[in-house]
């Protein structure tokens, strides 16, 4: 596992989408399981590039790049993260916050949620707090996940927290939130 996670890893960091891939198709034929393939080979390709991004190693360019590659790979593993035989561990909601469009993390926690028996109802970006109340209610959500990758979009936290509140949910239902301005402190706030 070492080899290929390892080849995957530098193939999604120099934007290799085409062995990218292939190293996936390969990983999927030699029977390895397909969440195993994300966690380390296409994962660690991500947080190795994050790390270069913030040392000023590599810009916004090599990103785009790298991550149009690691999309290649996900849109192969999709279909083998979806199990039917795990049992299901509840439902989350799933989305960007208002005014942010980013999708790449909220897209690789929907996989590995759903990979891991959760129902995800993935209600996109760009998406309002009664929107997200909404889908909350309607899915009879366990779980309201929300992701913001701007500092200015991450405001919109609280404001979906009230409108699970209006609905009546805010005690029903766990929120989490995610995102590269996240932290510990502005969790424990919320």
């Amino acid at each position: 596992m070492t080899d290929f996670s390892s080849g995957l890893s530098q193939a999604v960091q120099d934007g290799d989408d085409k062995k990218v891939v292939q190293l996936v198709k390969e990983a999927l034929a030699e029977g390895l399981p397909a969440i195993d393939i994300l966690e380390k080979g296409l994962v660690p390709g991500v947080q190795a590039l994050g790390q270069l991004f913030k040392d000023g190693q590599v810009y916004l360019p090599e990103i785009l790049i790298s991550v149009r590659a690691m999309n290649k790979g996900l849109e192969e593993l999709q279909p083998h993260l979806v199990g039917a035989d795990i049992h299901n561990k509840g439902t989350v909601v799933l989305g960007t916050v208002e005014g942010d469009l980013h999708d790449i993390g909220k897209n690789l926690v929907g996989m590995m949620l759903g990979s891991n028996g959760f129902n995800v109802v993935d209600v996109g970006v760009d998406v309002s707090a009664d929107s997200f109340a909404s889908a909350a209610k309607e899915s009879n959500a366990d779980i309201v996940a929300m992701s913001g990758l701007l500092t200015t979009t991450i405001t919109y936290f609280p404001t979906v927290i009230e409108a699970l509140e209006k609905t009546g949910l805010k005690n029903k239902v766990k929120v989490m939130i995610g995102g590269a301005p996240v932290t510990r402190g502005l969790a424990d706030e919320i």
